[in-house]
């Protein structure tokens, strides 16, 4: 676990210590050099007790195109992110909590293990989602309907298939495999095909939508140029070719706005704070990102770092006004490090606990990810149930895995695999049957909306390191790499600077005190996530959330409808 400052605890440790441990650049030597960089790598990591925590430096060609604060974020469906709040009923809501939780991250079932940018002291990012809210079903036990990239549901893939990855974010330059020419943007076909892992290819517009973390020239250029190789999914492997970005049938109907600001408040370690609002249907989200990571053996292990205490989900309004929802993160493990042939897979538990809200017994849910054995292939299977818990109690707490919680307590069960189709059902009603808690096989990540470039502070992540993603793009690795090196070395110039003051860094959007793990905004950072919410819209908002809730069910199993 990184350390903090011991005369300012919750606040961590944010300045630049001596030069940083580099690899030598071996890309003009293709993909053979590429591997050659990951197992020297991999060797000065050995015996490191925190990964993370290192001072380490990558040549830019081993880098993806995209800064770090961009790609890291937990809003990949934030249409149903937007949905936590839309039943009258607090079992409905855990089950929609659920269904976020398991599609926060679809970026990394869609794509490909990866390593962003790394983020600077102060750099911030900021953007926004204007989405179709779900609709719902007849049958209350059903899934809600989703009408923006979507595509069939698909059969299971192959277990040896699957390569993604939840843990290399904020981590000190850790590489990603060797790009391939497969995972490529089809450039010249319809947007409606057009599908990156986390992001999409835009139109041009003024505000662009979510690209390699660029601007919509800059994505053009990279089109123009052939460079189709940086982009993070595999189009026929995802089922993109069947992709409906949006469904006519639900086109004229008012979207919702989820808008999103986070900053990195601590260089060393690597330390970022995020909010996420959706006013018109109350919801708020907020977080701390860190990590702690080790190898072993040929694995990297990844783990939350001592600030991160997971995600709090918060309802503003009814009908689950006060009730908040605290996500905790398992532990991944990264595969395959010296084979250059990366998959990840996950362990431990994610816990989610409701409190707050009206008076009486809380939900909690456990999702308990089973261990993979040593022989054969990942099975990437998960088992977790909904239980109720006394608020004025504490044994709820030792229930960390499915197992101790008490049967009695139990209302409901729900097994799958957590990058396929995860089934549900209740224990409490005798006839109950299983039925599809979410199918991710059919998602595929919402691309977010950003301001153009000309509108972006110096410090903005794409303003930022515009000038890396060019060349990435153009595949000039060696000038990335200066550039890079530029924006490192102007953080340690600052850094010294600092120093020989006496001054301290402060940041701009967020309280320097993140020990509770639930970051408050400042002054600045509430302006400039309402600035957000004002950007310009394409479509017709949602302007407050309508009378009429979405059906919902009653614990006992019966349908209502509000």
């Amino acid at each position: 676990m990184a350390s903090t400052d011991k005369n300012d605890v919750g606040t961590p440790v944010d300045e630049d210590a001596g030069q940083a441990i580099s690899v030598p650049d071996a890309s003009d030597a293709g993909e053979s050099g590429k591997l050659k960089m990951i197992v020297q790598l991999v060797k000065k990591c050995l015996g490191v007790k925190d990964i993370a925590a290192m001072r380490l430096s990558l040549p830019a060609s081993l880098l993806e195109p995209i800064p770090n604060l961009e790609y890291w974020h937990y809003l990949d469906r934030p249409d149903l992110f937007a949905a936590i709040n839309d039943s009258d009923d607090p079992f409905e809501r855990m089950l929609a909590v659920l269904r976020f939780t398991f599609s926060k991250d679809l970026k990394y079932i869609k794509g490909k293990v990866c390593k962003p940018y790394n983020s600077v002291l102060g750099e911030h990012f900021r953007s926004h989602w204007d989405v179709i809210p779900v609709s719902y079903p007849s049958d209350p036990n059903e899934p809600p309907i989703q009408h923006q990239y979507v595509s069939p549901p698909s059969a299971e893939p192959p277990a040896s298939s699957w390569l993604s990855g939840p843990a290399m974010h904020s981590m000190p330059d850790v590489a990603h495999p060797p790009l391939s020419e497969n995972a490529s943007i089809k450039s010249g076909k319809s947007a409606r095909s057009a599908l990156s892992g986390f992001s999409f290819m835009s139109r041009g517009q003024a505000t662009a939508k979510s690209s390699p973390a660029t601007s919509p020239e800059l994505v053009e250029t990279n089109l123009e140029a052939g460079m189709s190789n940086l982009s993070l999914a595999n189009d026929r492997s995802s089922g993109a070719v069947d992709l409906l970005e949006t469904d006519e049938t639900a086109a004229d109907k008012p979207r919702v706005r989820i808008a999103y600001l986070t900053e990195q408040v601590s260089h060393h370690p690597p330390v970022s704070a995020f909010y996420a609002s959706c006013p018109s249907r109350h919801v708020e989200m907020c977080g701390v990102d860190q990590i702690s990571a080790k190898v072993s053996g040929t694995t990297l292990r990844v783990m939350p770092g001592s600030f991160n205490k997971g995600i709090f989900v918060r309802i503003t309004g009814e009908p689950g006004e006060g009730e908040m929802y605290h996500i905790t993160h398992p532990v991944a493990s990264v595969n395959g490090l010296l084979r250059g042939s990366f998959y990840v897979t996950v362990g431990d538990t994610t816990i989610i606990t409701c409190s707050g809200g009206a008076d009486g017994q809380k939900l909690r849910a456990i999702i308990e990810y089973k261990e993979e054995s040593w022989l054969g292939r990942a099975q990437f299977q998960c088992e977790g149930v909904i239980h109720t818990y006394d608020p004025n109690e504490s044994v709820h707490e030792e229930w960390t895995r499915v197992k101790h919680v008490p049967r009695d307590r139990v209302l409901a069960v729900f097994d799958g695999c957590w990058r396929h189709k995860i089934r549900w059902k209740r224990v409490d009603a005798p006839d109950s049957e299983y039925a599809t808690l979410i199918d991710l096989s059919t998602l595929h990540v919402v691309p977010k909306v950003v301001r153009p470039l000309e509108k972006q502070l110096p410090n903005e992540s794409r303003k930022l390191w515009e000038n890396v993603t060019t060349r990435l793009l153009r595949k000039e690795y060696s000038e990335a790499t200066k550039h890079k090196l530029a924006i490192e070395q102007k953080q340690r110039d600052d850094a010294a600077e600092r120093k020989r003051k006496g001054a301290k860094f402060i940041p701009r959007y967020f309280d320097p005190d993140i020990s509770s793990g639930a970051p408050k905004l400042t002054e600045e950072g509430q302006k400039a996530l309402e600035e957000e919410l004002k950007e310009p819209a394409d479509h017709k908002l949602e302007e407050e959330r309508p009378v009429t809730p979405a059906a919902s069910a009653t614990p006992s199993g019966e349908a209502s409808k509000a």
